[in-house]
């Protein structure tokens, strides 16, 4: 590597290797905790932008949709560009998406904003992992490089939590999304100067065509779940868009097929142990987005907690993730069958859910609530380790970065789907208990959480369906296999 940073001397390289470390942790943690930073700051800025319940899920899905469709695509750009080129660019559209959706006027300006704000996160994720790689060649350094940056991006969705609901409160909702446009302008000016720039892989092409099939795909799927919100399961309006998303995205498969060099390689699909770990985590992720998505409303607009206080009341799910992550998923991977430990953390995560089925008007924080975002922390937790181990055993060293991608997006499309079709069901349940009740204050919270409580109860028997499915998808009894060689 030509990079003058391999000339420097030892203590300038180590102090260059840390401001690195830190550009490259930060950025992923801007793109991790927009994911959430903006759920605490939906009954704000719906109040400001005057959108109704059943439009408030694209704020969400606009970022995660364009994420999720866009990943593989921007590991591609990675690769033709360069990986430091990629990043500067990320952060660069990142910070603008931000400022427009920060100033939008409307909620179709702000979801176009979000929707760029994905677009760019896609940019941004596929290359911090390459260049983390080659900022750090020394074993021990590279472990513990990659142990900040795992630490750092498994705390995004908890740091947006809490960062939103203290930016809501004591700022205003639109700081949700001006504090990115601060931090993208310091990481470009910082990582200008220390980060490495690898050189391009020789004979990479972009499939532009690939790329827009995917997330036009995705985002009519998702517009079509939306939308039933409005229109009901069984409108054209959904029916063509659920239908028409789901052609699209075979036309897809059909073109990963056929294509050479294809963004999505059909074989990484082929194992079903793989197959299993992404349909584990995708569907982890819709019982936890749908779970943001509910509190944030039932803490805001049922228990009156201000949008800081919303914030630390939804943070123990996410520290009962991150020590059940070390405590269970990893110390138990040596010796439980994955398929124990992923089935496990799902139904354990189901458990949590079903509590919060029983919630009601009255129902207070430390008896109905928090019970279960512990629950539903220490589930994720128990399946996340195992399942992302599980998805990338045994791939060779060409469909390392696209295997782990695709896990991303599994993740994306988890949360995408599951906001829609969960605040559907939500809202759908609370306009059929307003219509059977006389109108009252008391019968609209009553609704509210009638709403919540039905969307939750489909998501609690989902995971618990797949947690079933697991044990007939997953065979292997280890992830300890490493990856192979690409011969």
């Amino acid at each position: 590597m030509t990079d003058t940073m391999t000339k420097a001397p030892a203590a300038v390289l180590s102090g260059r290797r840390g401001l690195a470390l830190g550009v490259i942790a930060s950025a992923q943690l801007m793109t991790a905790l927009d994911a959430t930073i903006v759920n605490i700051a939906l009954p704000s800025a719906q109040q400001a932008l005057k959108f109704g319940d059943g439009q408030r899920q694209w704020v969400v899905t606009a970022y995660t949709v364009c994420f999720a469709g866009l990943l593989l695509f921007g590991g591609r750009v990675a690769d033709v560009v360069g990986r430091r080129r990629t990043f500067q660019l990320g952060l660069a559209g990142f910070g603008a998406a931000s400022l427009l959706a920060g100033l939008a006027p409307t909620l179709a300006v702000l979801a176009v904003g979000r929707a760029l704000q994905g677009g760019f996160a896609a940019l941004i994720t596929p290359s911090v992992l390459s260049l983390l790689a080659v900022t750090f060649t020394q074993k021990r350094e590279r472990a513990r490089a990659f142990a900040v940056y795992g630490a750092v991006a498994s705390s995004g969705a908890a740091v947006g939590l809490l960062l939103g609901g203290v930016l809501t409160e004591y700022f205003a909702w639109r700081w949700c999304l001006f504090v990115n446009v601060v931090l993208a302008t310091v990481l470009l000016a910082v990582g200008r100067s220390v980060l490495p720039d690898p050189p391009r892989s020789a004979g990479a092409g972009l499939d532009v065509g690939s790329a827009l099939l995917a997330t036009a795909g995705l985002a009519a799927v998702v517009f079509g779940c939306g939308r039933a919100a409005q229109d009901g399961w069984s409108s054209p309006t959904v029916l063509s868009a659920l239908i028409g998303g789901a052609v699209v995205l075979g036309v897809f498969a059909l073109r990963q097929a056929r294509k050479p060099n294809p963004l999505l390689p059909l074989r990484i699909l082929a194992d079903r142990d793989r197959v299993g770990a992404c349909l584990a985590v995708g569907t982890a992720v819709i019982g936890a987005f749908g779970m943001f998505l509910m509190l944030t409303y039932h803490l805001q607009t049922v228990l009156r907690y201000s949008p800081a206080r919303a914030g630390m009341a939804v943070l123990p799910m996410a520290a009962a993730n991150a020590i059940s992550g070390y405590q269970l998923g990893n110390r138990l991977m040596p010796r439980v069958a994955p398929r124990v430990l992923i089935a496990g953390g799902l139904l354990i995560g189901a458990a949590g859910l079903l509590l919060m089925t029983r919630l009601t008007p009255d129902s207070g924080y430390l008896v109905s609530i928090l019970p279960a975002e512990i629950l539903v922390g220490v589930g994720m937790g128990t399946l996340f380790p195992p399942a992302f181990q599980l998805a990338i055993r045994g791939v060779t060293q060409r469909d390392a970065g696209v295997t782990s991608a695709v896990v991303t997006a599994a993740t994306q499309v988890g949360s995408s789907i599951g906001t829609a079709v969960l605040n559907s069901l939500a809202v759908s349940a609370t306009a059929g208990y307003l219509a059977s009740h006389a109108p009252g204050a008391s019968v609209h919270q009553a609704a509210l959480v009638h709403g919540f409580a039905t969307a939750i109860t489909w998501a609690a028997w989902l995971l618990a369906v797949i947690a079933a499915a697991m044990f007939i998808l997953i065979r292997t009894t280890s992830t300890t296999d490493t990856t192979k060689e690409n011969r």
